[in-house]
């Protein structure tokens, strides 16, 4: 039987090395013509609904940033008022990662982490049962899953070490398309863009697409961020000399553009569908960045080491923003999702969950998550009526409205 033959592009300064292999032979560099421009793949085939009310609690969380600094977390009797606390089937040292739900079917979804972990749901949310790739099993690796994607019943979840899995029944059964081991960075981030189609991003600025199920991959950017930095260290953006080569965190926006910042927090980049380089961008900010992102009206959101939230000022891209007084109290704020242009909600270590009304202006604490002794990473809304936040522990919220 003859075998299948791809091609990977990494981006890397002129001359341009391209990888090729197949599912026997081990992998082979070779030159190629900028053309050919492909990724190699070879297609291969509970919880309970509790509302934590309680008269007292205590609990103590570890603040994300604050030198080790510990706080007793209080339990309020309408603590959950917006969210609820859903307990997972999986191992208290987990860390959630990334959810995602079949646009055809919105009561289903899949829920990723730390540890090979892989939860279902069939109820939107309110149960969990644990799911197993076969093909991921079969090896040795304690495999990160990172990101889920779906577009209708088609849906792609990637990882670390670099895994690629692909459903086109709605996650009844996952494909795994095996990688390069040479691919540039870990895979960080998948977005599915249509039949067949999908988009994947690394740590080190590699971006690839594909429109044929990820037999091929065809890099969106000529070179990664490093290489990048290297050739314009004198363009002045601050501490890019110091760059590292990695992403600390990259967010995508719903029309394709995407910024991320970088592993020292000392600057941010972003990138638009055809341009051919990440564009650094210095920060105006005196502290570190943490994490950025997109609002609901296609501005960005900024947050730095410490706590401090700030906005953009108008929308688009741009290096002119303007700090939000938020009640942190100096635990570090990691994540903002936005179920609406009006309301947001904003986490972070220690069980940090912030409110706002009104596009962002102002920021009040929400009381929800005091007693869960969790840092809380991510805020993820489905759309205005289903929306969660993840944690470490095991720590998964569901908003109720």
């Amino acid at each position: 039987m003859a075998t299948t033959t791809t091609s990977l592009l990494r981006p890397s300064l002129a001359p341009r090395l391209y990888l090729t292999t197949s599912r026997s032979p081990p992998v082979k560099a070779s030159f190629s013509t900028p053309d050919e421009q492909s990724i190699p793949t070879s297609a291969a085939a509970v919880n309970r609904r509790v509302l934590l009310r309680s008269a007292s609690a205590a609990a103590l969380s570890l603040a994300l940033s604050g030198g080790g600094r510990i706080k007793p977390a209080v339990a309020d009797e309408d603590s959950l008022a917006e969210w609820d606390r859903v307990f997972l089937p999986i191992d208290p040292g987990v860390v959630l990662l990334d959810i995602a739900f079949v646009p055809d079917d919105p009561s289903h979804g899949f829920l990723l982490g730390t540890r090979q972990t892989i939860l279902e749901t069939k109820d939107g949310g309110n149960t969990w049962v644990p799911r197993s790739i076969p093909s991921a099993e079969d090896e040795d690796f304690n495999y990160r899953f990172n990101s889920i994607s779906f577009n209708g019943k088609e849906g792609w979840i990637v990882g670390k070490p670099a895994i690629l899995l692909y459903t086109s029944d709605a996650g009844d059964t996952w494909e795994r398309i095996p990688l390069s081991s040479q691919l540039p960075g870990d895979i960080v981030y998948i977005k599915a863009t249509g039949e067949k189609s999908a988009e994947m991003v690394t740590d080190q600025g590699a971006i690839y697409l594909t429109s044929n199920k990820g037999y091929n991959w065809r890099a969106a950017v000529q070179e990664t961020v490093s290489a990048t930095l290297n050739r314009t260290v004198s363009s002045g953006i601050s501490g890019a000399s110091y760059y590292t080569g990695t992403f600390n965190t990259v967010n995508r926006s719903p029309d394709g553009n995407y910024v991320a910042v970088s592993s020292r927090g000392n600057f941010y980049l972003t990138w638009q569908p055809g341009q051919a380089y990440w564009q650094p961008h210095n920060r105006a900010i005196a502290r570190r960045i943490q994490n950025m992102g997109w609002r609901a009206d296609g501005g960005l959101w900024l947050l730095v080491r410490g706590g401090g939230l700030y906005l953009s000022k108008g929308t688009g891209i741009t290096e002119d923003f303007e700090e939000v007084p938020v009640q942190s109290r100096g635990f570090g704020i990691l994540d903002v999702g936005y179920r609406s242009k009006a309301e947001a909600w904003a986490a972070g270590g220690s069980g940090i969950l912030l409110r706002t009304t009104n596009g962002g202006k102002t920021w009040t604490r929400d009381k929800a998550a005091d007693n869960i002794a969790a840092n809380l990473y991510s805020v993820k809304f489905i759309d205005e009526k289903k929306g969660f936040v993840l944690g470490n522990d095991g720590v998964l919220l569901r908003y109720l409205g």
